[in-house]
Order: C-alpha cells, then structure tokens, then sequence
C-alpha cells in the first residue's frame, strides 16, 4: 500500500539499515546470564552477569528493541498507526509528510518533501548506529525498480535462486501455473515421496507469493497435502516451478500518476475440497494503478450452499477492506463517501453482490438476474 502511494504521488523511497539492532534495546527486568566463555573471571565462576541492554538470543530482545525504536518515534512527533504498530506517520504544520515502514532492524520511508528526508536521518544516526542504503532497491528478497513510470516490484533473482535449488532450472515452461480445473485429493494408493523435499518447496512457493499474486490459488492448494504426500502433489508443485521458468520477470507495476478509489474482487467455490467438502475463498484489493493486497484460503467451515460459501467468503473480504480503509486513513488517504468496491465475481452465474463501505457501516444488496 506504501509503494503504491509512493508511485501514485512521485515520491523516492529510501531504506535505513540499524547495526547490531537488538543490542539498543533496554531491558525493563532484572536478566542474569552466564558467565560466557572468554568472559569467565577466575575465582568468582559461580557469579553470574547481570544485563545493562538486551542481547541477541533473548526472549525479551525483540519486545525491548521495540519499545526502544517506539518512544523514540514518539519522542520525534511520529504518530503510530493504531491498525499497523509497524507503521508510523509524521505530518508537520506545514504540509509535510512522512511516512515509516519498520521491519526489525529495517527501515523504509517515503514522503513529499526531501528536507524532511534528511530531518529523519540525521535525527536516526545520531541516535543509533545506522547505514544509509539510498532509494530501496533490494528488501527481504524483493527486488525494487524506482523509474519515472512508478515502482516495479518483482523476486527474479529468488525465482532463478530456487529454480536452482529444486533443479527445475532447465525444465520446459508452461504458459498456467497449473492443469485446467485442477483436483488435488487424498490418493491413498499413490507413491509416496520425500516429505522434506516437498515441504521446502512449498515454503519457498509460499515466499513468492509475495509479489506473484497469480500463483496464490494454487499454492494454497499444494499447502493442504503436507501431511499425506504422493506423487500427485508432487507433480502439482512441480508444475508451478515450470510456469515460473516462463514468468520469472513477473511482477506488479504500480504506476506513476494513476488515481483511482480502493477496489476490491471475491469469490468462492462450493464444496471445492473434495476430501472434506469445504470451500475456496479468495480476494484481491487494488488501489489505483496495482494490486496491494490478495488472499487465497479454504474456508474454515463446510457451508450447505452456493450463497452461504459466497457470503462467508465476503465477509472476510469485507473485514480486509476495512482494515486497509482504516490504514488509508491513518496515512491521510482517506477514502471518502460510497467510494469502496468490493465485487464478488462468478463468471458462470447471473447473482452478483456489491459491498458499498460507507463512513459508519455496509451496506449489501444482491441482484439477481
């Protein structure tokens, strides 16, 4: 969402990496340790060290570096989001804005004025140890493309590197990330394989789903066999790998300069798992020029009907447009009035329900040919 307002606006992102991050964090109980080796006082070897700061392998480091990185931010006018504590929000009197995206030691910011950029920077690095990575071009696996055109996210490189892993380099490519009207049940009398093997690969599958929004059904479905593994699935995940040997430059392009409201797409099979008859949802939101959010999941109830599984499958969809409706907001990105969409699409049925989100509730209507 961050990237797509980013784009949306003309505005640079930028990353902050802190040193040796959990190793700023202050403890708020009395921690003892060990005396470690090389540190070992001879005479006194049954005294322990009590801890100043929280080290790297404690349970409380990740909590104390938090509250750390948190009361600075509050110390320096940050508001934090109350739907995303990860997300924090700086607007001055004068129109200023910025914007903080934290992952544990990593930092991304974007806003509208670069005085404010260099604000920020100077304020981090003089109080923690920081590198100052420039415009975000790698983070967490994902590769970032800054143009005049907007912001292209893709995994590339992670696409060649499992490729690789899995030795799929050279198999042939398919133009669908699996067969039509694809099946995956519980073959009993089918060849067993290696369940190690197949549960990396859906770990890494499930990785790439990150930026490749168009192999979330599938992979949700490879997940659900881990258990029972036969060749089937096997076979299944391996086609994945043939589709991304065709695809791997794929990736979302949000473009410079697009405006268009918060628009969101469900849908739902019925009775889609064969095993225990319960249903598919998924959804996809898109906000201006590209897709910001998407989910694909099997429904954690077996519904006794078409519309039942629809309005299970809505309402969860419903639950994540008001979150990111909330987050809009608190990024003063308000979106205003009956703008929201959300559709269920059934491309083989006349029923469609339309989802207006207001300022205080839903409204649901169905129309029915």
């Amino acid at each position: 969402m961050v990237i797509a307002l980013a784009a949306q606006n003309s505005w640079p992102i930028f990353q902050l990496d802190v040193k040796s991050a959990f190793l700023h964090g202050d403890l708020n109980k009395k921690v003892f340790v060990k005396q470690p080796s090389g540190y070992i006082k001879f005479g006194q070897e049954h005294k322990v060290y009590k801890l100043k700061k929280a080290l790297y392998g404690l349970k409380q480091a990740p909590r104390a570096w938090y509250s750390r990185i948190e009361a600075y931010f509050l110390k320096e006018g940050f508001q934090k989001c109350p739907y995303e504590y990860t997300l924090f929000v700086k607007v001055e009197n004068n129109g200023k804005l910025l914007l903080v995206c934290l992952y544990v030691d990593d930092f991304l910011f974007t806003g509208n004025d670069h005085t404010i950029f260099d604000e920020f920077k100077k304020s981090m690095m003089a109080e923690f140890d920081m590198s100052d990575l420039g415009r975000m071009h790698y983070f967490m696996g994902i590769e970032v493309i800054q143009s005049d055109a907007g912001i292209f996210i893709s995994q590339k490189k992670y696409v060649r590197e499992i490729l690789r892993r899995f030795q799929m380099e050279n198999c042939n490519p398919v133009c669908t990330p699996a067969e039509t009207s694809l099946k995956l049940v519980r073959d009993k009398n089918g060849r067993k394989v290696d369940s190690t093997l197949y549960k990396q690969i859906v770990g890494s599958l499930m990785y790439l789903t990150i930026t490749r929004p168009n192999i979330m059904y599938v992979v949700s479905l490879i997940c659900r066999y881990m258990e029972n593994l036969k060749e089937m699935n096997l076979q299944a995940a391996k086609r994945i790998f043939r589709y991304l040997q065709g695809t791997s430059d794929y990736g979302i392009l949000y473009k410079k300069g697009e405006k268009s409201d918060l628009i969101g797409f469900t849908n739902s099979d019925y009775t889609g798992d064969q095993d225990d008859r319960k249903s598919t949802s998924s959804y996809v939101f898109k906000l201006w020029s590209g897709v910001i959010s998407w989910s694909s999941r099997k429904q954690p109830i077996v519904t006794l009907s078409t519309t039942e599984a629809e309005l299970v499958g809505a309402s969860a969809c419903v639950c994540q447009a008001i979150w990111l409706r909330k987050l809009l907001e608190a990024v003063h990105f308000k979106q205003t009035g009956l703008s929201s969409t959300v559709t269920i699409v059934r491309p083989l049925s006349y029923q469609k329900i339309l989802f207006y989100m207001g300022e205080a509730n839903i409204l649901m209507f169905v129309i029915t040919s």
